[in-house]
């Protein structure tokens, strides 16, 4: 059965050779105690799988060997597929209270199953052979994947190629017949220590004097010359109140790319060796953007719904909870989870089909609803910090309400809703230090504003892709200066509208 158990896959991690430096030690993965966390996170993906409540939305059938496969490894067949990944990941997401991390792996996948089909039909290339090799060794052992797709980028106002240092991107430094040779480093990369797999894909749109730097692949995640630099974000752990919120965590990798050799059959984009295929680095960094941020259209609900849950408990056991501006803050975050969830569904629900079979959701409805997700993730723990008042982050450790001599008294002190008990209320005001003030807090909210681009690369997607000119025709007819209003219904757009150019610049090879 393709389909694995997290002990299956833990086996295969603990096999992986040492390339994680943590605090300045070369260490084991699967015994570094501060990545625990998102081992935790890694195992409900696998456990949910084999779960009846959740086996609908956790699996798919291979549409290559027709078997059962985790979802988290599959392309995407129909808008049904669309919308069962963003229900999926939004349900899975409550359960650990913030970022699945996996979705890394199937955002990836479905992009380059994308373009390496539509490089072929343009160019005559034979990659997409290649992917789908690559894809079945994924349907066949439930792989885990980090996508490391933002480079260090140098000089932000200039090109790959103007950098002092040319390997402030990451590049191709030879291109031969049984592979490539690769240098550079990705940052940001969320589970890439707990990773099966890494797969490396162009930041953007690169000129034909980037050819070097239009570079896509997929590596095992010890593969030989590469160092990933990590930093764990984890809760301090807990010695008397054990709480599924105080064993998630997540790991971030500044993986390092130093002279790494990629075989052919791994390699997605050599611009190098063949300047044709640099035009479609931008197309391929767009798709997994686009992808990435539909599936923020799931956790980033989750998220809000996690806050808003938090907000109402924390407000009924300081008794507020029927005070008009307490249900006017929690309905804010209610009603920012819903637009945003909405957004990607009518997104999925608008998908178009490309020709490699893929669905690809509207890229209008996903950007706006990750936009709405990114402008408002501050506002939203700032509402959570502003009910639970300043307790959450000033309160005593854990031990000192236990302890014989100062438990009684704190927890006496900390009674606030007489019908709730104080290790309740205890509870929730360490859940809410979890949540809000932790470590790996702040890594959520910094990630809730970028994590699959800014709400500026959202706004710079949406109005490359909107046409205004439909917008403009209603204006002038409501003004009178057009006599007629033709019917307007905005169409589906993807960032597959790139392709236009592509095939007039290559000519159009598709039979």
């Amino acid at each position: 059965m393709a389909l694995k158990t997290y002990d299956e896959y833990f086996d295969r991690i603990r096999k992986l050779k040492r390339n994680v430096y943590i605090g300045g030690e070369k260490v084991d993965r699967t015994e570094y105690d501060g990545l625990r966390g998102s081992f935790r996170v890694i195992k409900e993906t696998f456990d949910l799988a084999h779960d009846r409540q959740f086996e609908d939305l956790c699996t798919a059938t291979s549409h290559l060997t027709g078997e059962t496969i985790n979802r988290f490894c599959h392309i995407h067949q129909s808008t049904e597929d669309l919308l069962k990944k963003q229900l999926m990941t939004k349900l899975l997401a409550i359960r650990v209270g913030g970022c699945i991390q996996r979705c890394m792996g199937i955002d990836a996948l479905n992009a380059l199953s994308v373009v390496t089909y539509e490089m072929d039909q343009t160019l005559g290339t034979e990659t997409n052979k290649n992917f789908l090799k690559y894809l079945r060794l994924w349907h066949e052992n439930d792989l885990v994947g980090n996508c490391a797709q933002t480079d260090c980028k140098g000089h932000r106002l200039k090109r790959p190629h103007q950098q002092t240092d040319p390997d402030l991107y990451v590049r191709i430094v030879e291109s031969r017949p049984d592979g490539i040779v690769v240098r550079g480093a990705k940052v940001d990369n969320t589970t890439a220590p707990v990773s099966d797999e890494v797969i490396v894909l162009p930041t953007r749109f690169m000129t034909d004097k980037d050819n070097d730097y239009a570079v896509a692949f997929a590596v095992p995640a010890d593969a030989d010359g590469m160092k990933m630099l990590v930093r764990p974000a984890i809760q301090h752990r807990r010695k008397y109140l054990q709480a599924p919120i105080a064993e998630i965590g997540d790991a971030e990798s500044f993986t390092i790319f130093d002279d790494v050799f990629v075989p052919r059959e791994r390699v997605f984009l050599d611009g190098k060796g063949d300047p044709r295929q640099t035009a479609f680095a931008g197309f391929l960094a767009l798709l997994f953007a686009h992808y990435h941020r539909h599936s923020y259209t799931g956790c980033k609900p989750a998220v809000s719904e996690v806050l808003a849950g938090a907000a109402a408990l924390v407000s009924e056991y300081s008794g507020i909870e029927k005070l008009d501006h307490v249900r006017d803050k929690i309905s804010h975050l209610i009603g920012t989870a819903e637009l945003v969830f909405a957004a990607g569904q009518m997104s999925a629900i608008r998908a178009e089909k490309s020709t490699s079979g893929t669905y690809i959701p509207d890229e209008v409805l996903t950007n706006a609803g990750r936009r709405l997700a990114g402008e408002e993730i501050y506002n939203e723990y700032k509402v959570l910090a502003d009910l639970a008042g300043g307790l959450c982050a000033t309160m005593p450790f854990e031990e000192e309400f236990f302890s014989e001599e100062t438990g009684p008294l704190a927890n006496k002190y900390l009674m606030r809703n007489p019908d709730i008990s104080a290790e309740n209320q205890h509870r929730c005001f360490r859940g809410i230090e979890n949540l809000i003030v932790s470590e790996f807090a702040g890594l959520m909210q910094v990630a809730g504003l970028h994590g699959g681009g800014s709400p500026q690369l959202e706004t710079i997607s949406m109005m490359a892709r909107y046409d205004l000119e439909p917008l403009k025709k209603i204006a002038r007819y409501l003004f009178g200066i057009d006599n007629e209003l033709p019917r307007y219904e905005r169409p589906t757009v993807t960032p597959r509208k790139q392709l236009e150019k592509f095939r007039k610049m290559f000519g159009n090879k598709e039979k």
